[in-house]
């Protein structure tokens, strides 16, 4: 499953990942083993800040998309319905992203949902980011929608986007993504929160 598994004795047996970022190798496997050991640790992180507009008025349509660039990306259930307190609906959708990833159109990095809303961060592979969210969209709305049995939209057409600039490290954003349910209250600690994934954790394999 794509879902991070929490269990502290899984937790344990996970396996970073070694790979390379394009716009500077060296350093990424560098930060990518510092946020390792910050995952692990149960010792408080805090992330940076980074400045975030309330209010679903402010999510918009129609930005600039560029290959290779890295995005933290948001997008909101209809009505903020919390779709995602069902378990299986919220690993559908990170299931959805893999499905992304497996298509070619991203590089997922980390991902977390919420009850009424995703944030992920990807590498934008293929096509644009307009394409990519109705992708993302359409597909775990059909699947979730099967799911519980309901019609309709599941989520509102427009999504926020975050270019991660070059002066900015992907680890920091990575951090923040994964802290979304601290800062809403829903946990003291991340890895506590089921609904999680970050590209760096494998879960063994089952015995």
């Amino acid at each position: 499953m794509l879902y991070a598994l929490c269990s502290e004795r899984r937790r344990r047996q996970m396996t970073l990942l070694s790979r390379g970022w394009k716009a500077a190798p060296t350093d990424h496997i560098k930060s990518s083993c510092c946020l390792w050991e910050r995952l692990s640790s149960r010792d408080p992180v805090i992330p940076m800040v980074m400045e975030h507009t309330k209010g679903t008025h402010h999510l918009r349509k129609g930005r600039v998309s560029e290959i290779g660039q890295y995005y933290l990306l948001t997008a909101t259930t209809h009505d903020k319905i919390p779709v995602f307190t069902n378990p299986e609906a919220a690993r559908i959708v990170l299931s959805s992203l893999q499905w992304l990833e497996e298509q070619g159109q991203i590089r997922l990095e980390a991902a977390v949902v919420m009850p009424d809303h995703l944030h992920f961060v990807a590498e934008l592979s293929d096509g644009n980011l307009s394409v990519l969210m109705q992708s993302l969209k359409g597909y775990s709305a059909r699947k979730i929608n099967e799911l519980l049995g309901r019609k309709g939209p599941l989520w509102q057409p427009q999504y926020h986007d975050h270019a991660i600039r070059k002066d900015e490290v992907l680890e920091e954003v990575t951090l923040y993504c994964l802290h979304n349910p601290v800062r809403a209250g829903l946990v003291q600690d991340f890895h506590d929160y089921p609904y999680w994934y970050y590209r760096g954790w494998k879960a063994a394999p089952t015995e």
